[in-house]
């Protein structure tokens, strides 16, 4: 997409002082030759129903999806997980710390209104301001956005906020520290912008089909709640001239079967996932529909380090001793993803992870380890240890869930009851503490290992296992502040160590994306690590 050398210094952080030169963002990218179908319209899969397409009260991966369609950022990412523009044309930066970003001039809003500036100084504030509760404004506090930290705890107003709108299509944003992949950061859900007229006209009903207004290729048609959303193209996106598909529905199906069934169909184009137990024939029988890339997520369990016994780090590290994370990912998985040692996956840019002393251990050698500290934590045979383990409603999440809860009773005499919730309920839940253990994912939210480690400091609101080690957040800080590269991977190396060693969470396997994508999908980003799909960049081919 681009080759421009002073936009990826800047984009790598590299502080030029000079602008990073103009150059457009093409949205679908028709090869010469191809032909495109007269009925340009998509279908998703999407995993559930989303719990809002408020940037500004979401924190999930199905809700990501369905936002990116509707809402443009400051940034996007091409098909290769290249940051490239969005709202904004171009940006410049001298120290890492105060960003410039010029706003295109015909970039508008779904009601013709222009978006400028001011949109973003009003979204940004509206994150971290505290009357939002945001689950994510925690997000904009590790950009180190100038009063954001005092801002979400209360101690500062939110005027105080280091945003600024030069004029209509300049925005500079100061920061408290030099973050060298702060562009990255701006291309995150939460940093979205919303119309603040909008907003303040309709209050949380801002986000129905009648009321919605949106700067993205997408404008909201349709939505039944547990059936369908419906998207059409927005003929005032600036760049809707090279988008190709009129409509985009999301699916919130959350049986894997029933999604490939419809699959099968041709009812969907793309699925969310595919059905596990299902893998290898799909994989024979449609070879050409089964996609499959790396994925920068970590699937882990999490334990409650408030409630006890949880609070005792031997229970911790005996149940996750006990996970044999071989058995998942090749024989109830087998789609490539590795066992998980730590919480980074290893195809995050710039991270080399060091595997911890149990990783060299044999599952024999675990599993008697686990045993050891079971016992002297005061659980035995003569005293079991019982909780519940909590996950999202999902037949691939429930397979893992019994298998572990299964190696759990036959290795340590551990029962581990099954619940299962909804996803709205389950993430309300989880960030309130209603948990013992809880199954969880993370995908990194920009491609550096601060992305994945951030989680587990203690100011993160979205650290559900309630994880707070002032020697990690000493090392995490520390890593903020460093202005090498090669000091920076070090200190990241250092805090898997001191999460190995504490096992707030018990890491089970590295991510891979896969899914069933239908051939006649032109433009789906097979190489984006973060999945981040962009329906405008898509088109639909002939048949």
């Amino acid at each position: 997409m681009f080759k421009n050398k002073i936009t990826q210094a800047l984009l790598l952080g590299a502080g030029v002082s000079a602008a990073a030169a103009s150059f457009s963002a093409m949205a679908a990218n028709v090869p010469a030759g191809v032909k495109l179908a007269e009925k340009q319209e998509l279908v998703r899969g999407n995993g559930t129903e989303v719990a809002s397409i408020d940037p500004h009260k979401t924190e999930g991966v199905p809700e990501s999806h369905v936002i990116r369609d509707l809402l443009e950022g400051l940034v996007n990412q091409d098909g290769d997980g290249n940051t490239v523009p969005g709202v904004a044309e171009n940006w410049e930066t001298k120290d890492n710390r105060t960003f410039i970003f010029h706003l295109r001039k015909d970039a508008k809003w779904s009601n013709g209104d222009p978006v400028t500036a001011g949109d973003f100084v009003y979204s940004f504030k509206r994150a971290v301001d505290p009357a939002t509760a945001s689950p994510y404004s925690w997000y904009l506090e590790m950009t180190t956005m100038k009063n954001a930290a005092d801002i979400i705890a209360g101690k500062k107003e939110v005027s105080s906020l280091g945003v600024f709108a030069v004029d209509d299509n300049t925005l500079r944003i100061e920061l408290e520290q030099a973050v060298p992949y702060f562009v990255k950061m701006m291309g995150h859900t939460t940093v979205k912008p919303v119309n603040q007229k909008v907003v303040e006209k309709f209050g949380d009903d801002w986000t129905k089909p009648e009321n919605f207004v949106g700067n993205g290729a997408y404008v909201m048609d349709n939505w039944v709640v547990n059936e369908r959303i419906e998207m059409k193209r927005n003929p005032y996106y600036w760049d809707n001239e090279h988008t190709v598909i009129d409509k985009v529905t999301y699916l919130p199906i959350e049986n894997q079967v029933a999604e490939m069934n419809r699959f099968l169909a041709g009812e969907i184009d793309i699925t969310n996932e595919l059905p596990n137990e299902h893998f290898r024939r799909l994989e024979k029988e449609h070879p050409e529909d089964v996609a499959i890339s790396g994925n920068l997520c970590s699937y882990y369990y999490g334990f409650n380090n408030e409630k006890a016994p949880f609070n005792d780090v031997r229970v911790r590290k005996a149940l996750s001793f006990a996970i044999d994370r071989d058995i998942i990912t090749k024989a109830l998985l087998g789609q490539g993803q590795k066992p998980a040692y730590f919480l980074t996956p290893e195809i995050t840019a710039g991270f080399d992870p060091v595997a911890p002393e149990y990783a060299g251990m044999t599952q024999k050698e675990r599993v008697a380890k686990a045993k050891e500290l079971l016992k002297e934590a005061g659980f035995d045979s003569s005293n079991p240890l019982n909780f519940t383990l909590l996950y999202n409603t999902s037949e691939n999440h429930k397979k893992i869930a019994v298998a572990i809860a299964s190696m759990w009773k036959k290795s340590l005499g551990v029962t581990a009851e099954l619940e299962n919730q909804e996803w709205k309920t389950y993430l309300d839940n989880r960030r309130q503490g209603n948990f013992s253990v809880t199954r969880a994912g993370w995908c990194g939210d920009y491609n550096e290992a601060s992305s994945f480690l951030s989680l587990m400091q203690s100011n993160n609101s979205s650290n559900d296992p309630r994880y707070h080690s002032k020697a990690y957040d000493d090392i995490m800080a520390k890593a903020l502040d460093s202005t090498s590269d090669a000091e920076r991977e070090a200190l990241y190396v250092e805090a898997e160590k001191l999460l190995a060693k504490d096992m707030p969470i018990a890491p089970i396997y590295q991510y891979v994306k896969a899914r069933l994508v239908n051939p006649k999908v032109g433009g789906y980003p097979r190489n984006n690590a973060e999945d981040k799909m962009f329906t405008k960049d898509m088109y639909i081919i002939a048949e």
